[in-house]
């Protein structure tokens, strides 16, 4: 079916229906979009085919029903087994990756879909599965602009917060990993504190409240450290590295003296000794990121 540029109508093909593949199809249909579906394994998709969407015999099948096709697998050796023998029939068509994997991979298929003549998209989505068709769910994109900039709309309708961060494939990938490292370190920060708590009897829901406090001064540190780190000067009058790698010191002897896994802890200590060694004790703790670039 023919479509024009950022018809609400734009035919839609999605292959990998786990929870997140499904997720996806699922809000293109709540919006309206022609939604073709199609899967590995059989067994799952019933649901989205009784709300609407078609599910294709084959792969093959999938991509030549729509103008935009959605791949979104467990990793990129999954979703080039399928792309690799589609090649032809992806030709003069838009394919948006939106499989977890790193910006190497990301280039790599990439350079694939510029052999054979199609446009590519790579994304990485930033949310889970609930949050999928909303408007505050990001989703990052990099590769085609122009494929971006036709099917943006579209887009919008997996999330509101469809940003696209560049033509290097890769980017997407990139954005998606960085903000992936905070989110982990900060989640095990964050078991390890109630961890420390719990030993001495106080509860997890006890601490929780006051966590308020820390989250709400993330924001402008965030920015403030990225400008510094931009600018290579780490002005530390507010809090400087020495001090606050004695801070550190103190939890580490509480948690030892409880028992609990120290390792995340003494790898900030390792990097802050570190960055102090080379002089930047009266820096802030951005400076601790040229040690890490060392």
């Amino acid at each position: 079916m023919a479509t024009t540029q950022n018809n609400p109508l734009t035919s839609v093909t999605v292959i990998g229906l786990g929870a997140m593949g499904q997720a996806l199809a699922g809000a293109l249909l709540d919006a309206g979009h022609l939604t073709t579906v199609w899967n590995r394994s059989q067994g799952k998709g019933d649901e989205l085919v009784a709300r609407g969407a078609v599910r294709a015999a084959t792969a093959e099948g999938a991509v030549r029903a729509s103008e935009l096709t959605i791949v979104c697998v467990v990793d990129y050796d999954a979703s080039q087994a399928i792309l690799a023998p589609l090649a032809d029939a992806l030709a003069g068509r838009v394919l948006v990756n939106l499989t977890s994997d790193t910006p190497e991979r990301s280039r790599e298929t990439a350079a694939w879909a510029q052999t054979h003549g199609l446009s590519y998209l790579d994304g990485a989505v930033m949310v889970p599965t609930p949050l999928i068709g909303s408007p505050d769910a990001l989703l990052f994109y990099s590769g085609s602009r122009d494929a971006f900039g036709r099917y943006e709309s579209t887009l919008k309708a997996l999330g509101g917060k469809a940003a696209f961060v560049g033509a290097d494939p890769g980017l997407a990938a990139l954005y998606d990993l960085s903000l992936l490292d905070f989110f982990y370190g900060s989640i095990s920060g964050l078991v390890h504190a109630y961890a420390l708590a719990t030993a001495d009897g106080v509860k997890a829901a006890d601490i929780a409240p006051y966590l308020n406090s820390i989250v709400q001064i993330l924001p402008p540190i965030a920015q403030y450290t990225a400008a510094n780190i931009d600018a290579g000067s780490y002005p530390g009058a507010q809090a400087n590295l020495g001090m606050m790698a004695a801070g550190v010191e103190h939890i580490l002897h509480a948690a030892r003296t409880r028992g609990l896994d120290v390792s995340q802890l003494e790898a900030v200590k390792s990097v802050a000794g570190r960055a102090i060694a080379k002089g930047h004790g009266t820096d802030d703790w951005a400076s601790t990121y040229e040690v890490l670039r060392d």
